[in-house]
């Protein structure tokens, strides 16, 4: 029995010593020609500031106004909304029209909170109506769309953004007041017995700022009000004829169920927007994107130099762009710095927005990152500010579809930044991803910066 503790110290001695050399237990067994090799590179990317034309968007808030940016250039934001209509409804016997109004509810500004603004409402009197299946681009042509007359204007008003009326503690909203000729054409129940009659009577609203270059409104919602009273006979306690009055009014909000477009012009960047080569610009609503270039073919024959003659199945196992913002601190007094960033390959960008695509982890084509603030290493006060993508499948993609075709991969593979808004549902997974159409804006290190230039970290392997 005393020899029981011996043998069982000697086979749990054999049991560590081979669990020591599992790791290259495999290795020892497997066939030279099927060991797997892994590769890594490093590329430098090119990069360029370009300018945006225009955005499709199904906007829940809206810029309005004008604003000048030395850096940027100028961004001048206009809407043209429908408004939904209370179908079904019939005014009462003996019901008069009195009044009608927009508020315009705003809760931020950009800009110089007492700057002067004239805004100015028109009704859209031209052309076809909105379709709500229909997209719209953010440069639509407006007088297509809307008489800027005096004869067609609904409204006109002077403020600035400190000047509004509080309607709610976290909300301010402006007031127009409409002319009489719209409360004597509104005061007709007939329009509202379905959606095409009211429609094709009311095309909706264009708004304007016709001056003012220092602030532009965020605004959150649009309202239409008509105001009217109505009146009957009831007896009193004493048995006597009384006549009762009863204000009411109807709502017409530029919400969901119809729709808006914000327009954007940016009438002087191409002399006022000059990156220096170091590095380029995202800015938005629909002004300026980055266009980065990855040397596909170059990828292809690295990887061939690693693996040799060996006939091998490839893998990306991880292609890695950091793009570095600068300039966080004193970037612009314009905007904040872009909050989520995509980067697509650029033939599919109208794509993916017109049909409201999501990039999923199995998306080919586009990759979403977060804006991260980080210390550096071994510091306590400097941060480095970047997104972070891994294009790896995009890579992997576009070398299998050339092998396909039998046919080199191209010299380069386009790809663009794009500033967008993101949502979420209750458990994090991304709904909607749409091109940002606020005001915001990051300078990132391009592909010539001395600092650190955008390039791209490989790591594949085959087997």
């Amino acid at each position: 029995m005393k020899s029981y503790p011996i043998i069982l110290l000697f086979l749990l001695s054999l049991f560590v010593f081979s669990c020591s050399d599992l790791a290259d237990l495999g290795t020892g067994i497997q066939p030279s020609s099927d060991q797997i090799k892994i590769g890594t590179g490093s590329f430098n990317l090119t990069s360029k500031t370009f300018f945006v034309d225009s955005i499709f968007s199904r906007a829940d808030s809206f810029l309005l106004g004008n604003y000048y940016d030395t850096k940027f250039g100028s961004t001048n934001a206009e809407i043209l909304a429908q408004v939904n209509c209370p179908l079904g409804f019939t005014f009462p016997p003996k019901s008069h029209g009195d009044s009608a109004s927009i508020a315009l509810v705003y809760t931020t500004w950009a800009g110089n909170a007492y700057a002067p603004m004239d805004v100015n409402i028109y009704e859209m009197n031209k052309g076809k109506t909105f379709s709500y299946t229909g997209v719209y681009p953010s440069n639509i042509d407006a007088s297509a769309y809307a008489d800027q007359t005096t004869a067609n204007k609904l409204a006109e008003r002077i403020f600035s953004p400190k000047d509004a009326i509080t309607t709610r503690a976290d909300s301010t909203a402006i007031v127009f007041h409409l002319n009489s000729d719209f409360v004597t054409r509104f005061f007709d129940d007939s329009k509202y017995t379905s959606t095409s009659k009211f429609f094709d009577s009311f095309k909706g609203i264009y708004i304007k700022a016709n001056y003012g270059s220092a602030s532009l409104l965020n605004v959150s919602a649009v309202n239409l009000r008509y105001y009217y009273h109505y009146t009957y006979t009831t007896k009193n306690i004493h048995g006597r004829d009384s006549v009762v009055t009863v204000n009411n009014n109807l709502s017409f909000p530029a919400n969901t169920e119809v729709r808006q477009v914000n327009r954007f012009v940016h009438s002087d960047r191409k002399t006022v927007v000059h990156p220096a080569d170091s590095v380029t610009y995202v800015a938005s609503p629909a002004n300026l994107y980055t266009r980065i270039s990855v040397p596909l073919n170059k990828i292809q024959q690295h990887m061939d130099s690693v693996f040799g003659s060996t006939k091998l199945k490839e893998t990306i196992n991880s292609a890695m762009i950091k793009v570095e913002a600068t300039n966080i601190d004193v970037d612009t007094v314009r905007a904040p710095t872009t909050k989520y960033m995509m980067i697509i390959k650029e033939s599919e960008v109208e794509n993916f927005f017109k049909n409201h695509k999501l990039p999923t982890d199995t998306c080919k084509y586009a990759v979403l990152a977060t804006h991260t603030s980080a210390l550096v290493v071994n510091s306590t006060t400097v941060y480095e500010d970047y997104y972070k993508f891994n294009i790896a499948l995009m890579i992997a993609t576009e070398l299998q579809n050339a092998k396909q075709n039998k046919v080199a991969p191209a010299d380069k593979l386009d790809l663009v930044l794009v500033p967008v808004r993101v949502s979420y549902n209750s458990s994090g997974s991304v709904t909607r991803v749409i091109q940002d159409y606020l005001m915001d804006a990051v300078t990132i290190r391009s592909g010539k910066n001395a600092y650190s230039p955008l390039h791209m970290n490989l790591v594949f392997s085959g087997f």
